[in-house]
């Protein structure tokens, strides 16, 4: 079974699969009589349809147990998905590349720093949110509308893959 290499969120490796959402390094203009920074548009909501809504939630996600045998990813077919950490706390991403499925051979790992968010583009593959802390809470950016619009796709037994933080120190 491959362990997949946790590597460091930055906007250059993210970009096949999404947006990186951070104010570090990306532009700003002033607003409120020079008060307050604007970080505009860091990502772009994607709906499928003119129907559809964009729509903001919290999600509050239980650590899960590591190291993580990687068993399934899915997919939002009919829009983007952000998450928004609320907490502060790093947490994982696993992603895979747009595709009818994802290949094993393909799929990434990430660590933000606890102040990026992430936004998945369109039909781009993900594990389910991935916290290393008991307990996080996130801001989540998606889509409400009619369809289906979460595919899961499982892995044979061979073809699954290891999440373990401990193995990249």
């Amino acid at each position: 079974m491959r362990t997949l290499k946790i590597e460091p969120l930055t906007k250059e490796a993210f970009a096949p699969f999404g947006d990186v959402i951070e104010t570090e390094g990306s532009d700003y203009f002033m607003i409120n009589n020079g008060s307050t920074r604007r970080y505009h548009k860091l990502a772009t909501v994607e709906t499928a349809q003119p129907e559809d809504n964009a729509i903001i939630s919290i999600f509050s996600a239980e650590k899960l147990e590591m190291p993580l045998r990687i068993r399934m990813l899915e997919r939002h077919p009919l829009g983007s998905q952000a998450f928004i950490p609320l907490l502060g706390n790093p947490f994982l991403v696993v992603v895979a590349p747009l595709g009818d499925v994802p290949v094993p051979g393909l799929v990434r790992a990430f660590l933000t720093n606890g102040r990026q968010g992430v936004n998945y583009h369109r039909g781009v593959w993900h594990h389910p949110v991935l916290t290393i802390e008991k307990r996080d809470d996130f801001l989540v950016v998606d889509r409400s509308g009619s369809g289906n619009n979460c595919d899961e796709h499982f892995f044979t037994e061979d073809e699954q893959l290891l999440l373990d933080p401990q193995s990249n120190q």
